[in-house]
């Protein structure tokens, strides 16, 4: 850990939650997790979708489990998975029903590795208390973790209702979006309080308050970090479509993380239809990469073109670099240790191209208009080879293969 990634973990110490294999908060690297977005009910397709998300690098898996039917196959994914030798932990969605689904399907109560709960979706007035302590129990008695997640589209009306004829008889009331984070905010640590009491401790205790807006996420998780040590979920809900859902997740969750808040983080963003889900997990690990926080990938550096770069061929070698290295990272992952911090820069043309290779581990300067038809190779800032023709691509992964298998150290196997 870097020094200034060890100043940021050091504003706030979280208690720590083990869930399986993973640890969140207690001083632990901030964990990526994702969602389904398929019918849980269709076992198969929520199999591989599950699969798809773990091997891109997604730590947690939530899914949906709504319907009888969901409840019943949650075991079987779970055995499915296992088989495939992909042990992520699965995180069970419940609102409305779950108390009835934890408590008449115990093989999906002990299947899950963590339950999610919304406590503006458990019930109302005493059914709510009741219902709520269930899901807790059940937790308790398999030895479950739980996020309580507070969502301001499904705020617990009471509960809001009370803060605001509260806000209203003070001599100095507060603007409505104060008033909110603070309903947000008392829902999430009044539920905590509840689940403590019944006897879930709080290390199997996580706390997120989602909403849509970026001040308002910054803001609410600042107080909410500032009044408890719980392990906190960023996730910035309902973020959108496209560069939108990822400039807003990044604008917010970078702050909140810069100031050592947030202990694992979601990108929710919405597919393009047909779209692949794998994207929101890519996002999540690449604004901690980027921050410095964690490493995941090889990341390649890439200038952004101009009138000296008219030809795209470096534009198709670095998407190209860029997809290879993540595709490769499946396999380097088990076999090479640190391989996920190598550097690599794509450039364009000779203006930044060879000093921008020279920072990389290894760097290749294509032509830019008007310049020679050759490409220098800068392996560890010295040049190695210039290359040329028609298939600098495949030359250019070659030199990366042998590289990693030079460079990094192999992985011992276990027993």
């Amino acid at each position: 850990m870097t020094a200034s990634q060890n100043n940021i973990k050091k504003l706030r110490n979280s208690v720590g939650v083990q869930i399986g294999q993973v640890r969140i908060g207690g001083g632990a690297p901030v964990v990526v997790q994702s969602m389904t977005n398929t019918d849980t009910e269709n076992e198969s397709a929520t199999v591989l979708q599950v699969a798809q998300l773990a091997r891109a690098g997604s730590e947690l898996v939530r899914i949906t489990v709504n319907t009888a039917a969901a409840a019943k196959v949650v075991s079987a994914i779970r055995t499915r998975l296992d088989n495939m030798d992909c042990h992520v932990p699965l995180v069970g969605d419940f609102h409305f029903n779950g108390h009835k689904l934890l408590t008449e399907y115990p093989d999906c109560a002990q299947a899950l590795a963590k339950y999610r709960i919304n406590p503006g979706n458990v019930g109302h007035g005493k059914k709510r208390d009741q219902q709520f302590a269930i899901m807790i129990e059940t937790a308790c008695k398999y030895n479950k973790s739980v996020r309580i997640g507070v969502n301001w589209g499904s705020l617990d009306p009471e509960l809001l209702a009370r803060i605001m004829d509260k806000n209203a008889e003070s001599s100095d009331p507060k603007d409505a979006g104060h008033v909110m984070r603070e309903a947000l905010i008392a829902s999430a640590l009044e539920s905590a309080a509840k689940a403590e009491e019944i006897g879930l401790g709080r290390d199997r205790i996580i706390l997120s308050c989602k909403v849509s807006g970026v001040q308002d996420l910054i803001a609410v998780y600042r107080d909410l970090a500032a009044c408890c040590n719980y392990a906190l979920h960023l996730g910035l809900t309902e973020a959108g479509m496209g560069s939108k859902g990822i400039v807003a997740s990044t604008a917010a969750l970078s702050v909140l993380l810069q100031e050592g808040i947030g202990d694992t983080i979601r990108i929710s963003l919405t597919p393009e239809p047909g779209g692949d889900r794998v994207r929101e997990v890519v996002v999540a690990q690449e604004i901690l990469q980027t921050m410095g926080l964690r490493a995941f990938a090889p990341l390649v550096a890439a200038c952004p073109g101009c009138g000296r770069t008219t030809s795209t061929y470096f534009q198709e070698l670095a998407e190209n670099i860029q997809s290879y290295v993540r595709n490769q990272m499946i396999v380097w992952r088990e076999q090479y240790d640190g391989v996920e911090n190598m550097k690599l820069a794509v450039m364009g043309c000779v203006v930044n191209g060879p000093g921008e290779s020279k920072h990389a581990n290894i760097g290749i300067s294509l032509p830019g208009s008007g310049e020679r038809p050759v490409a220098p190779v800068y392996v560890d800032g010295k040049k190695s080879i210039t290359l040329k023709g028609d298939n600098i691509a495949g030359e250019f992964r070659e030199i990366v293969d042998k590289y990693v298998q030079k460079k990094y150290p192999k992985k011992v196997a276990n027993g």
